[in-house]
């Protein structure tokens, strides 16, 4: 019993490192293809990372003027919520948590409103449209402190807009 269970262990450990066989036909570097063997994917921006490639449509949600109004009031009015570092910690927290998707609410629950820079929104807000996207859109929201920009998601043509992000400006 000893033996067999040795000459198995064996086995199966010349098995396990042993090279995986190729089930298709081998081929050398000067026959292989040239063409991809995936789908072309694409870099920030929309632009592909492959020569030729092509941009696919829009993944479901076509853009249009409500939806690029919505986006804008609701970073305005998330950014209003979130530059009030005078505000009581927890209700700061509750007034900011309602435009915030479920992982910005866990990622921004530990902040401290007295360290915020900014006082107020002090202008309007910018969309950069990616036309390709119609899930997601960067917005700039200038304040007393400088240019803040929300990265805001959806999940459907219906949904809400919410804050996944935000990048304070450069210089802070």
């Amino acid at each position: 019993m000893k033996r067999t269970l040795t000459a198995l262990a064996a086995v199966l450990l010349c098995a396990a490192c042993a090279p995986a066989a190729t089930t298709g036909p081998a081929s050398s570097p000067a026959t292989a293809s040239a063409s991809p063997s995936a789908p072309v994917s694409l870099s920030a921006g929309g632009r592909s990372q492959v020569p030729g490639g092509t941009v696919p449509p829009t993944s479901g949600i076509a853009w249009d003027e409500e939806s690029k109004t919505e986006a804008a009031e609701v970073a305005t009015r998330a950014m209003a919520d979130y530059a009030r570092p005078q505000a009581e910690a927890t209700q700061w927290a509750n007034d900011f948590a309602r435009w915030l998707t479920p992982q910005a609410t866990a990622d921004y629950s530990t902040v401290d409103p007295g360290n915020k820079p900014a006082f107020r929104v002090t202008g309007r807000a910018t969309l950069a449209v990616d036309e390709s996207n119609g899930y997601g859109v960067t917005v700039t929201v200038p304040t007393d402190a400088g240019r803040y920009a929300l990265q805001l998601l959806r999940t459907s043509k219906d949904s809400t807009w919410k804050v996944n992000r935000l990048t304070p400006p450069a210089d802070r």
